[in-house]
């Protein structure tokens, strides 16, 4: 069987206005631990304006797909597969060889995709594997956050910062989000952060200090710069930075020495499918979590399929909450 489709592909590092094009693809039968969907949503954020500028490291040149998560219906299927045409599921897609969401059908690697929870919509799903499959990495995986701890999470209303604050609380944490407007730091609020601050406070490391009781024991860092050096301070002793990205565009700068008289820790997080029974325990989960309603993508701004490039241009500074995009009713 081939399937044709349109996608939206990047053909030229830059503004994406001009560099992300839209053409028609041929989908072959799917390889093993793969299986095709016809795309209903995509999520979106910041990796596709890194993709965009040429900043992302582990893609090439162009042209390749852009789109690393989608919510479809499946139409074929890898061998050996588990899933059965026309289920609905959730997943990562095979972005990183150059097949991406923004399209009309989309490969999803079998091992990061479930069925969709039941209390998700399209929209939800498709909002939600990269964002709360980083936070599992960097909060469960690397972090070890156990329940009674206080974590820290930094771009606390973008999509990885709200996945962390919902799988913090349903993890027993008492969360404290930093975000920069006031409008970021209510949304914090809202989708339950127990505390939120602004990374613009003229001390942030006392604002922190005081919300944790003394001090965090893990920060969930995905800005780095001079905000995630600054929540260091703020660090308990026996406390875990977890470096998840550098929205800021610098990772946090640490001090060996400071690391040593105070007794921390950082870790480094890549979410990616270290082994077959890591993937399944992570993606159980979250499944579970989600199903019990203690985690639903907090949907933001949701934008047409003919808008990929206008939207990609806009998450360099994104609104509040999980940006999507809608491909197919």
């Amino acid at each position: 069987m081939v399937t044709e489709g349109l996608a939206w592909r990047l053909t030229a590092f830059g503004d994406p206005r001009t560099g992300v094009r839209q053409e028609k693809l041929r989908y072959a039968d799917p390889m093993a631990g793969e299986v095709l969907v016809r795309a209903r949503t995509a999520g979106a954020g910041y990796p596709d304006a890194m993709m965009a500028a040429g900043a992302f490291p582990l893609l090439g040149e162009p042209p390749f797909g852009l789109g690393e998560e989608v919510c479809g219906d499946v139409v074929a299927v890898g061998p050996g597969s588990r899933f059965t045409v026309g289920d609905r599921i959730l997943g990562i897609t095979a972005f990183l060889r150059g097949w991406g969401g923004y399209a009309e059908y989309a490969y999803v690697r079998e091992g990061s995709a479930i069925p969709v929870p039941a209390p998700l919509t399209d929209e939800e799903a498709g909002g939600f594997p990269i964002a709360y499959r980083t936070a599992y990495a960097g909060l469960v995986e690397r972090g070890g956050l156990t329940a009674g701890e206080q974590l820290v999470v930094l771009g606390g209303a973008g999509s990885s910062g709200v996945a962390a604050i919902q799988l913090g609380k349903a993890l027993g944490a008492t969360v404290t989000a930093v975000a920069g407007s006031p409008e970021k730091v209510a949304f914090c609020r809202s989708i339950g952060a127990d505390h939120a601050v602004s990374h613009r406070d003229q001390d942030l490391a006392k604002e922190l200090r005081g919300a944790t009781g003394g001090g965090a024991d893990l920060v969930f860092d995905v800005v780095g710069g001079e905000t995630a050096g600054t929540a260091v301070r703020a660090l308990a002793r026996h406390g875990r930075i977890a470096i998840v990205g550098f929205a800021s565009g610098a990772p946090v700068a640490l001090d060996p020495v400071d690391m040593l008289l105070r007794n921390y820790t950082a870790v480094g997080v890549l979410a990616d499918a270290h082994s077959p029974a890591g993937e399944e325990a992570a993606w159980g989960r979250l499944a579970e979590l989600a199903e019990q309603g203690l985690l639903r993508t907090p949907v933001g701004k949701v934008w047409s399929f003919d808008q990929v490039p206008d939207m990609i241009a806009e998450q360099t500074t994104p609104p509040p909450g999980k940006i999507v995009v809608k491909i197919a009713g």
